[in-house]
């Protein structure tokens, strides 16, 4: 499929969905809002209340219909390229790599060691810029499925008429449907959604994900047989922080955090057992025609004596077919496992590992006996299950900041009588020595039975519920303590304090520094080192195999020193950390804090991967999944088959790569730290210029998301308004609905500019550059993909909310120059205009930016009217803000990535 064909499907693709969808609002005589989606005009249809809600609506659906067919176009896309024979260009693909694997020379054997060593967790987390029901979730894949049913050529012209009736009928039932929350979600709410996604979509993912690794082994021509054994498969689990994220969330409680682990192992071991139910029914084989393994006999008849009567009636059930009836005895047991009120410990699973087992013991026993097929068609897709969700579903982080940790310290040491007990305000070295006493003594601190205040009760109580859970099924679900703002030493041994306290220190969880300002992440490497080489990490490196987790933070250091500081910072971060993790004898990998933007981390996985410094990847790769990155990433089965492949593919790319140094070149390091420091000090001058914070709050609607409905948690850590406290979600995600999406550019302009001024030899270097480094090219595209998402004529429209001349003008002026000379820059840099190279970006843009200005006028609109509504006139001001959280909504569905 040429390019050309390629946008001219699309096209057609778009007019047939919006042509089903005219036609349903016809059918129910919404005449008004075809003319506003033909005509973009609201001035007549926004004098009523109720019809400002359906221009809402409808535009919210359009732009989720051609966010749809854009999906399915990339989808068969790829499927033609498959069928072309093109499927090593599939970018991201297991393809691919295999392919590149291959013209480098790499053994199979190799190939497997480091597949199987490879590990992806994407942790799925709640900070929602969207508040889509499942229901629409749902309504969106229906919908899926018939635009995917129309690609078939065979159907008939009856056919293809009866599929555009399912879609006008489902589009009715859409517009019939509330999209969102009308209430604040709890974070009840937000666990369900998550647990949704880890319940219907990833088994589905995993297994289709299997068979693609399966299929494109074969196709390069590898040996069949020894890609068929789930052992050599990447190792693939979940992670969650719905419930256990605690960070400036005070409805994060201790029993929410029971409750929720709870919750994951009940659901997971649903999931396995609905799994093991299908396929023992699939196991009929009968012993009167096939040979019996006289193993099978044996454990069959050890098993059924074990779990006494439910045993012997899982034995009587299939008299001669002993396959299912080894299958019947696992279901016994994994039964007992769910009731959990057992006190023979040998009738029910005690881990994951121990069903793992037994599975591995079946599978061997298929193959030694010639079933092979059977071993690889049915049982496999039930090993990588277990293998993936355990009895836990997905492990669940413990994340807290360091500024509640002290005050926590200092309501302990008060309380036991301390007389200096003030610790925030202590320096590193006298933190150090009071926390090293504390930890050397073996005696506890504190009592179960005392108050100490609410952030150390807080605390304790977690941790004790951790423990508690620990000591009832294993520690398998759970996973590491996370402390966010890690600014030195101690912000990790208060951890260990609480460990201490409530017995998880001989335990297998890990304590995770979170690096997120720019100054963090340059003191990181010392902060690693220390922690590395203290006592006790060094007594519990054996239980955590040696293994360092580190998280970085994409989105406090973009809101720190803007994209292009944020970015190298954090590039040349995980360099440092590497290198200080070899040199203590450490096997590092790290958690990246990613959103859906470039601000915040986001980008396609492949070459998210690829831009990555060599030796930092080790086969581990752990990284967030946020807000309404989750439904554009993972809504899809397609799709986020493809991203998972992506996702994995990607870290064994890496791998190999750091193992033979297939991509050792050099690179201008000392450019990027120039344009690093430019950019920063450019960025700096605008946040720190007089009434910057005065101009950011009235040009963008940051005072709607700090009391809006689109998230449990609240906008700001303390509540303070200052830059500092906000949260960098509502920070990105304000910006980005004003369309100046600054966070996304600004400093770039200006930092070439100076380049190309005082180093034009460097100027030309990084032209070249931009070729063939990864980390370079990949940085640009996505800062240049926020500058095309950036519009003057809306920027403009919420520069008039600031009714200060000066001050308006004054910013005004900053920000446009940096945007134009960004746009600049880059398209000299590139040696090309971004029209020619991002053909596709402008097409989508296209079909929406029209409707777009028609949303940010009624945006803009609104809230000048929220604005100017008195504090006492309470109704009107709460139906206003849930009007303008619709908006939002809508703006989301049109932008596709706004957080």
């Amino acid at each position: 499929m040429t390019t050309n064909n390629s946008f001219q499907k699309i096209e057609n693709d778009r007019i047939f969905i919006i042509d089903c969808y005219l036609e349903m609002l016809s059918r129910i005589d919404e005449y008004e809002i075809i003319e506003l989606l033909k005509n973009n005009q609201i001035s007549e249809l926004n004098n009523h209340q109720s019809n400002s809600d359906k221009i809402i609506q409808a535009l919210s659906i359009y732009f989720q219909l051609m966010t749809l067919v854009e999906e399915n176009a990339a989808t068969q896309f790829r499927r033609k390229m498959e069928d072309d024979e093109n499927i090593n260009s599939i970018r991201g693909s297991w393809s691919e790599a295999l392919h590149f694997w291959k013209e480098n020379n790499i053994k199979e054997d190799e190939i497997l060691s480091v597949i199987s060593a490879t590990h992806v967790n994407p942790v799925l987390t709640a900070h929602p810029t969207e508040a889509k029901r499942i229901t629409v979730i749902e309504i969106h894949r229906e919908l899926y499925l018939l635009l995917v049913k129309r690609e078939n050529s065979s159907l008939s012209k009856l056919e293809q008429k009866s599929i555009q009736e399912k879609i006008i009928h489902l589009l009715e039932r859409w517009w019939r449907t509330g999209e969102i929350y009308l209430e604040k979600p709890q974070v009840e709410d937000e666990r369900a959604n998550i647990l949704y996604y880890l319940q219907r979509k990833f088994p589905i993912v995993l297994e289709k994900s299997d068979e693609q690794l399966k299929a494109a082994w074969r196709e390069i021509g590898f040996n069949s047989d020894k890609i068929n054994n789930p052992d050599v498969f990447p190792k693939i689990n979940f992670g969650s922080w719905v419930g256990g994220d605690r960070d400036g969330h005070p409805f994060v409680t201790p029993f929410i955090t029971q409750e929720t682990l709870e919750l994951h192992r009940k659901k997971a071991l649903l999931l396995i057992k609905n799994k093991l139910i299908e396929v023992t029914s699939k196991f009929s084989l009968s012993a009167l025609s096939n040979l019996v393994p006289s193993s099978l006999t044996e454990i069959i008849q050890k098993k059924a004596a074990v779990l006494g009567e439910s045993g012997e009636k899982a034995v009587k059930r299939n008299p001669y077919e002993p396959w299912r009836q080894f299958l019947n005895l696992v279901s016994v047991k994994l039964e007992n496992t769910i009731l959990n009120n057992l006190a023979d410990s040998t009738i029910y699973y005690k881990s994951s590992l121990e069903l793992q087992n037994d599975l591995k013991f079946f599978r061997d026993v298929l193959i030694e006996n010639g079933m092979n097929g059977l071993a690889y068609d049915l049982l496999f897709p039930l090993e990588r299950m277990v293998a993936c969700f355990g009895f836990h579903l997905a492990k669940l982080d413990i994340r807290q900041n360091s500024a509640y940790h002290d005050k926590a310290i200092a309501q302990i040491l008060k309380t036991i009588g301390e007389k200096e007990y003030n610790f925030e305000n202590w320096n590193e070295e006298k933190r150090i020595d009071c926390l090293n006493k504390i930890l050397e003594n073996n005696s506890p601190l504190t009592d179960i039975t005392i108050s100490y205040g609410p952030e150390a009760d807080n605390i304790l109580d977690c941790y004790r519920v951790i423990s508690q859970h620990i000591y009832q099924y294993g520690a398998e679900g759970i996973g590491s303590f996370i402390v966010s703002m890690t600014r030195n030493l101690s912000d990790l041994l208060v951890v260990y304090l609480f460990m201490k306290e409530t017995q998880l220190l001989n335990t297998s969880i890990k304590v995770v520094p979170l690096l997120e300002t720019i100054e963090d992440l340059n003191n990181g490497p010392f902060i690693l080192e220390a922690f590395l080489q203290h006592p006790i990490t060094k007594k519990r490196a054996s239980k955590l195999k040696f293994a360092q987790e580190v998280m970085l933070g994409y989105s406090d250091s973009n809101k720190d020193g803007g994209t292009i500081a944020s970015k190298w910072n954090l590039h040349r971060a995980e360099q440092k950390l590497a290198e200080i993790a070899i040199k203590n004898n450490s096997s590092l990998y790290f958690f990246h804090g990613t959103g859906g933007t470039i601000s915040r981390g986001g980008g396609k996985y492949h070459r998210f991967l690829e831009s990555m410094p060599l030796n930092t990847v080790n086969g581990t790769i752990k990284i967030t999944v946020q807000g309404e990155s989750i439904a554009q990433l993972f809504g899809n089965p397609i799709t986020a088959t493809y991203n998972l492949n992506a996702l994995t593919s990607g870290v064994a790319k890496q791998s190999i790569a750091s193992k033979l140094n297939l991509n050792d070149q050099q690179y201008s390091f000392d450019i990027m730290d120039y344009l690093s420091q430019k950019s920063y000090e450019h960025y700096r001058d605008l946040i720190e210029t007089d009434g910057f914070i005065d101009f950011y709050s009235k040009v963008t609607c940051i005072d709607v998301l700090e009391k809006s409905k689109i998230g449990s948690r609240p906008a700001r850590r303390t509540g303070t308004r200052t830059l500092n406290d906000l949260r960098a979600i509502p920070w990105v995600f304000s910006w980005n609905l004003s369309r100046i999406s600054l966070t996304g550019w600004y400093g770039l302009g200006y930092a070439l500019k100076k380049l190309k001024t005082e180093k034009p030899d460097d100027f030309q270097r990084l032209k070249q550059n931009i070729k063939n480094w990864p980390f370079l090219k990949f940085l640009m595209i996505q800062t240049e993909t926020n500058l095309l998402l950036s519009d003057v004529k809306v920027m403009n429209l919420y520069f008039n909310l600031n009714d200060n001349d000066e001050e308006r003008l004054l910013f005004m002026s900053k920000i446009t120059t940096e945007y134009n000379d960004s746009l600049q820059f880059l398209e000299e840099l590139f040696d090309e205009k971004a029209k020619i190279r991002r053909k596709g970006q402008y097409d989508n843009l296209k079909w929406r930016s029209e409707k777009l200005y028609v949303l940010h006028e009624l945006h803009h609109q609104q809230l000048k009217h929220w604005r100017n509504l008195s504090e006492e006139n309470i109704n009107d001001k709460e139906k206003f803000l849930t009007k303008l959280l619709s908006i939002i909504n809508a703006l989301s569905s049109g932008l596709k990535n706004t957080g």
